[in-house]
């Protein structure tokens, strides 16, 4: 049984940066494809970035390409989304997740772990 937790959200402007991290605990670790999704009042989950258990693999979507940057540090157990140039619209609770599998995936129902999210807030 896989716990994440995330931390690092906050209230920036528009145009700032934040790092998200999610600290795992309970499995091994690198064992896990991982993922980020968010999702906003009204709105469903929708995928952001996700990251081969090797990391050598990421996959983004095309609303962040460019700007957020998914790492991970498996010796730590962590996961970790970079978000530069952040806009408005990227305000959202920010969720991660865990898969057990060597690939990540876009599909929020492949994931079997979650974490309890964190807030993101983005002024204009």
């Amino acid at each position: 049984q896989v716990q994440l937790v995330e931390s690092g959200g906050g209230l920036v402007q528009a145009g700032g940066s934040l790092r998200l991290s999610c600290a795992a605990s309970g499995g091994t670790f690198s064992n896990y494809a991982m993922g980020w999704f968010r999702q906003s009042p009204g709105k469903e989950r929708e995928f952001v970035a996700t990251i081969s258990w090797s990391g050598y693999s990421t996959y983004y979507a095309n609303s962040v390409k460019g700007r957020f940057t998914i790492s991970r540090d498996n010796a730590k157990g962590t996961v970790y989304l970079q978000m530069n140039s952040l806009k408005p619209e990227d305000t959202a609770v920010y969720y991660c997740a865990a898969r057990r599998s060597d690939t990540g995936s876009q599909v929020a129902y492949e994931y079997g772990y979650w974490g309890q999210g964190t807030q993101v807030t983005v002024s204009s």
